[in-house]
């Protein structure tokens, strides 16, 4: 009997007689709920939205292609030594899951889902044949939620190029049209190209569709390759289209053709039509092969074989790598569930509602949100009012929004990525320091952007006023909430806003003047309602 017959039961084989192996794997599963709990509750509110309602579907994708995998390579070595990795790759997912409970950011827990699914994997096949199997496990990743910093950023930078396309779509049908920021005027209708019609909500499924797509195809790597990168920009010219062929129905037939059930329909043409292309582009490729092969064979949708593979699974074996990581991740699970990971410390403040609208010379006037920028904006409180002065040329505007927590989603939008939106283009950017010195603030660097909207311009300085930090730059102030979540409780935190017009008859020096003379004024008072 050579090697390759043996039987493969031996003490490390990955699989061998049903008993205490399925047992203790079952336990490391269920072990696993309460450390991850935080994060499936996220993914499933994630997946009630439009833009991830594909989710549900990818862990069934994943164990396809894990059995197709499973399937096509020999079976497992007889015995496994190599086990050590993947205890460091499942202990390093752990830590991050903890850490992320700690800190009540769901998206960390999930990020350490992934990886210790990714351990479990290398624990049961050992290192070398369990790194052939994270292909599947990388499937994964798009049953996540982006974080919302980059869920907004790369929605408004895809709003702005399915604009500019569909303007051009527009034109090319000779449809008058005119671009402002991400609002598509019409002239008798104005459409605005708000966050939902960005493409995001195709280019996830799309995304994931094209990897799984690249997996299954029988051709060389570089095809393989085509067909994931061809996904994006496949995506966003189709979105492009989209909304060129909106403007043009809205045009001839009324503004009724930009809402509802027809707008919903034409957003599921447009999925189905990129999956089209998708197999168009792998039919074209095989041409370019010397032995092309029809579509049908090019794609490996070959299930049989899986049964028996699904029924192996109550053969595995047990070792020891494995239970050192069902105690890992219950001792995990039992840490977050003894902790008080649940509790946001509170801070004491007064609401915006009780805000002085005379504070010395300058008075206010108080503006309220529309309701759907209010939901955007998600805050918990804010203030939002024009403030006026004799002597001064013109007014100057200041807002703030406060959240209570900045985790589980919640989190300040930065003005950089919202004032495209409304049509505002940014002339110039760059941090600049304010002397405040009398105040509670003293010297500190604000964000100073000099914006325009046609004719008009306008002055804007902002910053992030976290428990006591100004910081200019929206990822350091997540990192920061991340920090303080774990060491004082508390992730609390304000956007700070002050905006004037430039008059065109002023340098832009007197604009300048004139919001530091509006902080100076105002600042004393802010601490009570923004806490330090």
């Amino acid at each position: 009997m050579t090697p390759a017959d043996a039987p493969r039961t031996g003490r490390g084989a990955a699989f061998g007689p049903a008993g205490k192996g399925f047992v203790l794997f079952l336990a490391l599963l269920l072990g696993s709920v309460p450390l991850f709990g935080l994060g499936f509750v996220a993914m499933g509110k994630a997946w009630i939205t439009p833009e991830y309602s594909y989710g549900p579907l990818i862990p069934v994708i994943s164990l396809y292609l894990f059995l197709r995998e499973m399937r096509r390579l020999p079976p497992p070595a007889p015995q496994v030594f190599d086990r050590g990795p993947g205890i460091g790759v499942l202990l390093f997912g752990l830590m991050i899951a903890v850490l992320g409970n700690l800190m009540r950011i769901p998206d960390v827990v999930t990020y350490g889902l992934i990886l210790w699914v990714a351990g479990v994997v290398l624990v049961v096949f050992g290192f070398d044949r369990g790194r052939r199997h994270m292909l599947p496990v990388l499937h994964l990743i798009f049953m996540l939620p982006l974080p919302q910093i980059l869920y907004w950023k790369i929605s408004i930078v895809l709003q702005h190029i399915s604009s500019v396309l569909g303007v051009w779509v527009l034109q090319l049908a000779n449809v008058p049209v005119f671009l402002e920021g991400n609002v598509i005027d019409l002239g008798v209708y104005k459409l605005q190209v708000a966050e939902a019609c960005s493409g995001l909500r195709y280019l996830f499924p799309i995304l994931s569709f094209s990897y799984l797509f690249a997996i299954l195809y029988r051709g060389p790597r570089w095809h393989k390759v085509v067909l994931l990168l061809a996904a994006p920009p496949l995506t966003v010219l189709m979105n492009s289209l989209r909304i060129g062929v909106i403007g043009m129905l809205v045009d001839a037939y009324g503004p009724a053709q930009a809402e509802g059930f027809l707008h919903a329909f034409e957003g599921w043409v447009i999925f189905v039509l990129c999956v089209g292309l998708l197999f168009l582009l792998a039919a074209g490729l095989q041409r370019l092969t010397p032995d092309p092969k029809p579509l049908s064979e090019a794609i490996d949708l070959d299930t049989r074989g899986f049964l028996p593979i699904l029924g192996r699974l109550p053969l595995i074996r047990p070792s020891r790598a494995m239970g050192l990581a069902a105690v890992l991740t219950v001792a995990a699970s039992a840490a977050v569930l003894n902790l008080n990971t649940g509790t946001v410390r509170a801070v004491e403040r007064a609401n915006f509602a009780y805000f002085p609208m005379q504070i010395g010379p300058w008075r206010g006037a108080p503006l309220t949100l529309t309701p759907d920028v209010s939901k955007v904006l998600a805050a918990d409180d804010y203030l939002d009012a024009t403030y006026t002065a004799a002597g001064e040329a013109t007014a100057v505007n200041l807002f703030v929004a406060f959240y209570n927590k900045q985790t589980e989603g919640q989190g300040i939008h930065s003005p950089q990525v919202c004032l495209p939106v409304g049509g505002w283009e940014i002339e110039s950017l760059r941090p600049a320091q304010v002397d405040m010195t009398g105040t509670p603030y003293g010297r500190f660097a604000v964000n100073r952007a000099v914006i325009n909207n046609g004719t008009a311009r306008q002055l804007v300085y902002y910053w992030f006023e976290e428990r006591g930090r100004r910081m200019t730059n929206d990822f350091a102030a997540k990192a920061s909430v991340m920090i303080d979540a774990v060491l004082t409780g508390r992730t609390d935190g304000a956007l700070m806003r002050y905006v004037t017009p430039i008059d065109p008859s002023e340098p832009l020096s007197a604009a300048d003047a004139r919001l530091q003379r509006m902080m100076r004024a105002t600042l004393p008072i802010l601490p009570r309602y923004v806490p330090f």
